[in-house]
């Protein structure tokens, strides 16, 4: 069930599970050129050694921002630049994460502190990797979102 957005850009698939408590999670999507940084999972963690997007839990009265700020230091080393506005957001699964996807710009090279691996990947090979179930429907909205953008511009 997808709800009306305030904007055309923002794509949303919330789904409100009635008797628990919603928290917002940011999915950090990095990009140098027409690569994505996706990282593994831990494998002791919910969706243990499946691949995401970067970031994590929106601590009380935290921005998208200062949210990017803290994880991707914390689990990359990196420092942000820049956040962008929600592209897409997705509730997980069988839990109260609503997960929402958002651009972020960073400076540094990112390494593993937490996560066991990473990966630069194009839009293609993100489709044929092992993604946590948000982060996949994320990879098919971009998918679909980049069919229609090529479809309208062959017209």
């Amino acid at each position: 069930m997808e709800l009306p957005s305030r904007s055309t850009k923002v794509q949303r698939a919330l789904f409100r599970p009635s008797r628990m408590t919603q928290t917002s999670v940011l999915a950090a999507v990095i990009q140098r050129d027409d690569r994505y940084l996706v990282c593994r999972r831990p494998a002791h963690k919910r969706h243990g050694d499946l691949w995401e997007f970067p970031g994590g839990k929106l601590e009380s009265g935290e921005t998208h921002e200062d949210a990017a700020r803290r994880e991707l230091a914390e689990e990359l080393g990196v420092d942000v630049q820049a956040v962008g506005n929600m592209l897409f957001a997705v509730a997980d699964p069988g839990s109260e994460f609503v997960i929402e996807f958002v651009p972020v710009t960073i400076e540094g090279e990112p390494r593993c502190i937490e996560h066991s691996a990473l990966r630069w990947l194009t839009l293609d090979e993100l489709g044929e990797l092992d993604l946590a179930p948000s982060d996949r429907r994320f990879v098919e909205f971009l998918s679909s979102r980049s069919s229609h953008e090529d479809g309208a511009g062959s017209r």
